[in-house]
């Protein structure tokens, strides 16, 4: 049964404040990949639990610091797990992924669910899954456009292509899909090709945990001004919320960001663990329940982005992430409703 948060999303419509979860699988030291996943699908339960209105999943390979290879597939076991939800892909990477066999699994998963998949998508980066998966580099430096044009395509039915990457007789999409897929792209910062190429194709935008307010607010404007854009933060509520964050998370970021190996004539990533952490925490809402209500009205007015998901994981434990996530619940997010200026009876 859809909960009162869900029936006040259809009534007011384009510009009611979302609220979701990001859930990254991140393996913090000592930890086995399993125990991590049934902690992503904890997560997940008590997010919908709590109110939010999705949650978001990451994907990566051959490294610790996501160990979820396979959002859409971990998407589909979570939408059996939920009832009201929405569950989204962040991201399905479309540089070593066919583009059809996405729309396929979209339209099966878009059917049994009632309609509760989101697709966020994105280029990824020059690592090694290029080699694995034998997509090469040339997919990633120039075949993003025409793999989201197919993924597009796809969704309406039949598709059929003669580009550089891909070519095949035209095809029907089976189970047929029962509409449009909600696909949000992926774009790093304002100076990326991936800000045009959403805002060419309608397609809002999925904005990174990296960049702070100002540089969410310039991504808006390159795009051309709001359009139902994601904005990810880091968010963790409590007295010492910062000194645990600082204490949990630089472990696991030597870890994650070390992994990365990049292709042959790409650098690896540089970022310092502790010092990115004291980053994340001064930008983000980090502290006490006030603190974290004031810190997001504040990102929600700079940045035009309505419609927020929020890594919780940063404990790195699931009753510590399922504690936050509650939390979060019970503390912050009634206070942003409240407040909305979509909200019934605001304007």
């Amino acid at each position: 049964m859809a909960g009162p948060a869900a029936a006040v999303q259809r009534r007011v419509g384009g510009q009611l404040r979302r609220f979701g979860v990001f859930l990254v699988s991140g393996r913090f030291p000592g930890q086995e990949d399993a125990g991590v996943l049934r902690r992503t699908v904890l997560a997940a339960e008590a997010a919908e639990a709590a109110g939010f209105d999705d949650v978001w999943l990451a994907e990566h390979h051959f490294m610790p610091y996501g160990v979820c290879p396979s959002a859409i597939t971990l998407a589909a076991h979570l939408l059996g797990r939920t009832e009201r939800i929405d569950v989204g892909t962040a991201v399905s990477v479309l540089s070593t992924t066919h583009p059809v066999a996405l729309a396929e699994q979209w339209s099966m998963l878009d059917a049994v669910s009632g309609g509760r998949l989101r697709l966020g998508v994105g280029r990824g980066g020059p690592w090694q899954d290029l080699e694995v998966f034998g997509t090469g580099i040339e997919r990633y430096e120039r075949g993003y456009a025409e793999s989201l044009d197919l993924l597009l395509a796809a969704a309406t039915g039949t598709v059929s292509a003669n580009g550089e990457h891909f070519a095949f007789r035209e095809v029907p999409v089976t189970p047929v899909p029962g509409g449009k897929p909600r696909i949000v792209v992926a774009c790093g910062s304002a100076a990326s090709g991936s800000v045009r190429l959403a805002a060419d194709r309608g397609l809002p935008m999925l904005l990174g945990m990296h960049a702070d307010d100002d540089a969410k607010a310039a991504t808006v404007a390159a795009y051309g001004g709001p359009g139902g854009h994601v904005s990810t933060v880091l968010c963790q509520v409590g007295d010492d919320a910062a000194g645990l964050v600082r204490r949990t998370l630089p472990g696991w970021l030597a870890d994650g960001l070390g992994a990365h190996v990049p292709l042959e004539g790409h650098p690896s990533p540089s970022r310092d663990p502790r010092e990115y952490t004291d980053l994340l925490c001064e930008m983000h809402p980090v502290g006490p329940a006030e603190d974290c209500v004031a810190k997001l009205e504040t990102s929600l007015r700079r940045t035009g982005v309505s419609h927020v998901i929020m890594f919780v994981e940063a404990s790195g434990t699931p009753e510590d992430t399922v504690a936050n996530i509650a939390r979060i619940g019970a503390e912050v997010l009634p206070a942003l409703r409240a407040s909305s200026p979509a909200a019934p009876g605001s304007g």
